[in-house]
């Protein structure tokens, strides 16, 4: 497939043209790599830009997941910001997970980020304190639902994911359907467009 279509939910094919980037991520700057057949390779995506803004990560929180990190933006911000932290970067996009690996040795956060395939990442025993995800909306409702029901269930008892969604890809709808699924979800912020939402366990 040719153009923005979902080229970049699997691992492109196509020769690698890699180039650098200048981006801001929490306040602080980067110079960072990205890559064609990736998600936004372009730069910063305004959804995650939007989360990165939006939500602030518990200062006590050690273990984390990046899902669907791309070349690692979401993933090098949380590492950098929680200087003892784990975070997990979960990609199907072997290209993205490189450029993930590369660009967290480059902000000097390679001994906290670990870039892997679901398939290769083991969560913490326990869970994980907190989720951040801009998810592949495209991949279909569906794919994006399994998606979910696979990894919020790593949520630690006491854990939230946060998720930023576009208004007009259905973020409403999804927060809906969460509720249903016995995940309580609260929209915590609306900017640009894009709807953050907060997820938690189900009281018990």
């Amino acid at each position: 497939m040719t153009g923005p279509t979902p080229h970049y939910f699997s691992t492109p094919t196509g020769v690698e043209k890699r180039r650098t980037v200048t981006v801001t991520l929490r306040g602080r700057e980067y110079r960072l790599t990205t890559a064609n057949g990736t998600f936004s390779g372009d730069g910063l995506d305004l959804g995650t830009a939007v989360l990165l803004r939006s939500a602030d990560p518990d200062p006590a929180a050690q273990h984390l997941l990046d899902l669907g990190c791309g070349w690692g933006p979401i993933a090098i911000a949380l590492a950098t910001e929680l200087g003892s932290a784990r975070v997990d970067a979960v990609d199907v996009n072997e290209r993205a997970l490189v450029l993930t690996r590369d660009n967290a040795a480059t902000a000097g956060v390679a001994d906290q980020v670990r870039a892997s395939t679901p398939e290769d990442t083991t969560p913490p025993v326990g869970g994980y304190d907190e989720i951040w995800s801009n998810p592949p909306i495209r991949i279909g409702k569906d794919a994006l639902h399994a998606l979910l029901l696979r990894w919020l269930p790593h949520l630690a008892p006491t854990g939230r994911a946060l998720l930023v969604v576009a208004r007009n890809l259905g973020a409403d709808s999804l927060q809906g359907w969460l509720v249903g699924q016995g995940w309580p979800t609260e929209r915590i912020a609306s900017a640009k467009g894009f709807r953050v939402l907060e997820v938690r366990r189900e009281p018990a």
